[in-house]
């Protein structure tokens, strides 16, 4: 595999400086240890978002550090979980002494760090709520993970609670907004091909020239079923369908109890889909499939969708939520209410998305 890099073990703090450099109208970046963040914070009274994974996954979380979006990233190194102590830092660096909300995808690592986090910035004095994202219905339990993993609705969350920040929600408000957020929203994604670390330098996983891997995870982590390839239709349907006609789903997230000032489990339930529904389709590259071929792949989600009663009412295709180079595809569905539309349409501004300013 050859890929532009200097010496690996330097790939992320690079990547980085090269961000920074880009961007230095948008964000900021802190090393040791590594953070991004807006370049006009802490915004006095405002509820701070921060979120953070291993790198690789460009450009989630970092690219959408800005104006309507997220305050700070913390960037681990590849496919793995940033440390407490990075959290802890871009927590007090974004703190506009109105709280902070941790977006926190469902991987094992992620998870146990950022509740070691929040347990370090309350020892502080910051108040900080996590809301967790589990959105991937290939599989309920997968590698670095208990129950279904967090994939593409973090992407939405971080939008749609990034515009209600910015609008002056307060902590509590916007914990209950992500935690809908999370529960309207479902995924699924596909592998092409492999991806290829490069402190490894070789494939993650093996696909031979006529496989595909059905639920593939964005670390590579095996999915629902290996098949031979198929079409690009085949293909949009089975992901399709598979979200459409996921049953009710429960399970049990920790969240942090304000009034006990003690972590507690919540048992959470989301809804199936109905004829009726208003949905935001969200078509992602998983990095080496180009959008000309998403755009295949939306056409028929949006075929599919209109047969079952569904109304695709805003959209996202591109590259936001990676696995380096894999080719491949994901599907995230997320059932609309008025305010998550008026929150969506909001402006933004960051070095990934941007749009009404």
């Amino acid at each position: 595999m050859k890929k532009l890099i200097n010496n690996p073990h330097d790939f992320v703090r690079e990547s980085l400086e090269g961000m920074a450099i880009a961007h230095s109208d948008l964000i900021k970046v802190n090393f040791d240890p590594n953070f991004v963040y807006r370049t006009d914070a802490p915004v006095k009274g405002k509820v701070a978002i921060v979120s953070g994974g291993g790198s690789g996954h460009e450009p989630m979380h970092a690219g959408f550090v800005g104006m309507g979006m997220l305050d700070a990233a913390c960037p681990g190194e590849v496919f793995t979980s940033p440390t407490p102590d990075q959290m802890l830092a871009a927590a007090k660096a974004v703190d506009g002494e109105a709280g902070i909300l941790y977006i926190v995808k469902n991987y094992s690592g992620d998870v146990m760090n950022f509740e070691m986090a929040t347990e370090l910035a309350r020892s502080e004095g910051i108040q900080v709520l996590n809301i967790l994202i589990d959105d991937d219905v290939a599989v309920k339990d997968s590698l670095y993970t208990q129950g279904r993993r967090g994939v593409g609705t973090t992407v939405l969350a971080e939008k749609i609670c990034g515009a209600a920040a910015q609008q002056g929600y307060d902590l509590q408000q916007l914990a209950t907004l992500c935690r809908r957020v999370n529960l309207n929203g479902r995924s699924m994604g596909m592998a092409l091909t492999s991806c290829t670390v490069p402190a490894k330098g070789t494939p993650t996983f093996a696909l031979g020239n006529q496989e595909i891997e059905m639920g593939i995870g964005i670390h590579g982590e095996p999915g629902r079923e290996r098949m031979s390839i198929k079409s690009a239709d085949e293909i949009a349907e089975m992901l399709a369908l598979s979200i459409i006609e996921d049953a009710s789903y429960t399970r049990t997230l920790r969240e942090w109890d304000e009034k006990t000032g003690e972590w507690q489990e919540m048992e959470l339930i989301d809804a199936n889909f109905a004829k009726g529904d208003r949905l935001l389709a969200f078509v992602n590259s998983m990095g080496g499939t180009p959008i000309s071929e998403l755009y295949i792949i939306y056409r028929k989600l949006a075929e599919i969708c209109q047969k079952q009663g569904l109304q695709i009412v805003r959209n996202l295709v591109g590259a936001y939520i990676t696995s380096l180079e894999m080719q491949g595809c994901s599907i995230t569905l997320l059932k609309l209410d008025d305010e998550m539309i008026r929150l969506w349409d909001a402006p933004v501004k960051t070095p990934s998305l941007r749009w009404g300013v």
